[in-house]
């Protein structure tokens, strides 16, 4: 008869992350995995099978928290579509002004192992595209949603470079001003007020 896990997978994930949030996916070792996980190497292997699949795993959760966080920001209709656009960036100039330097766990999946990982990549990809979705529709429900599509592709971009470059030593200053620029960008494009 098999033994019952001695912990809470959701908790376990939850610190796994922390710890990829930190080391990211290439330097985040095993002993590194198994100290911050509070786990032994076999637990960890007999619970979660391997690295990339932890990962997997991890970036799950965080898709389930802070993804559909943000899906949800840009969806809810209780405000103008830009506005909700414009407070996905206002949030991210917020959390480095913060001292949170972590950026986004999923934009740095992008930025490391799914530029050589297809599993990772095929992940990241469907997560971002959801954010594309929900960026369009914010647009469409807008005072002025002309091409929605090409612009959502567009906003996504700009989170991932921004998301990224929070996770360095840019300065908060040219966090804002990157935030700026790109609102006065689509105010002069797009006729947003």
């Amino acid at each position: 008869m098999a033994r019952p896990r001695e912990f809470d997978t959701d908790e376990t994930l939850a610190r796994a992350m922390d710890v990829f949030w930190e080391a990211g996916y290439a330097e985040a070792k095993l002993p590194d995995l198994l100290a911050g996980m509070n786990l032994s190497r076999g637990s960890l292997y007999k619970a979660f099978k391997d690295k990339k699949s932890l990962f997997l795993l991890v970036l799950d959760q965080y898709d389930e928290q802070a993804v559909s966080a943000a899906i949800t920001l840009l969806t809810e209709s209780r405000r103008d579509g830009w506005e909700r656009v414009f407070s996905i960036f206002e949030m991210i100039e917020k959390a480095v002004d913060g001292g949170d330097r972590r950026g986004c766990l999923l934009c740095s999946a992008i930025a490391g192992p799914a530029s050589y990982d297809g599993g990772i990549a095929a992940f990241a990809n469907k997560s971002l595209d959801r954010m594309r979705v929900a960026f369009e529709q914010a647009i469409t429900d807008s005072a002025n949603p002309r091409d929605a599509a090409n612009l959502a592709h567009f906003l996504v971009t700009q989170y991932v470079g921004l998301r990224i470059m929070s996770r360095t030593s840019v300065s908060p200053a040219l966090i804002k001003k990157n935030v700026k620029a790109l609102k006065n960008l689509v105010r002069a494009s797009w006729a947003v007020s």
